[in-house]
C-alpha cells in the first residue's frame, strides 16, 4: 500500500524520533509529509511504533492511502526528485 503520512507534533524532540522513524520506512518528502510503500505488516508496526510516541491530546498524525490508479495521478513541481527504491546496485 502507498501511504502519504503527515504529522504535527507539538515538541521538537518528539518530532525529531517521529521524523527518525518515518525515515526508515519511507522518503521524506517536504517538512512533515512522507511517501511510504507499505506491507500490511510493516504499516501495522509503524502505526503502533508512532502512536507509543504521540500525545494525543496535542500530537496528531494522519495516514492517506493511495491505491495504484490515484500513485499514477501524482504531479509534483519543482523539489528533489524521487528515488526509486527498487533499483539496487551490486
Amino acid at each position: 500500500m502507498h501511504a502519504v503520512i503527515t504529522y504535527d507534533i507539538s515538541e521538537d524532540k518528539r518530532r525529531t524520533k517521529i521524523h527518525t522513524i518515518l525515515s526508515s520506512y519511507g522518503q521524506w518528502m517536504q517538512y512533515s509529509v512522507f511517501e511510504c510503500s507499505l506491507s500490511a505488516a510493516e504499516y501495522t508496526k509503524l502505526r503502533n511504533r508512532l502512536n507509543k510516541l504521540i500525545q494525543p491530546e496535542t500530537d496528531s498524525i494522519r495516514f492517506y492511502f493511495l491505491c495504484a490508479c490515484c500513485q499514477g495521478k501524482i504531479e509534483r513541481i519543482g523539489g528533489e526528485a524521487v528515488r526509486d527504491e527498487t533499483v539496487f546496485f551490486a
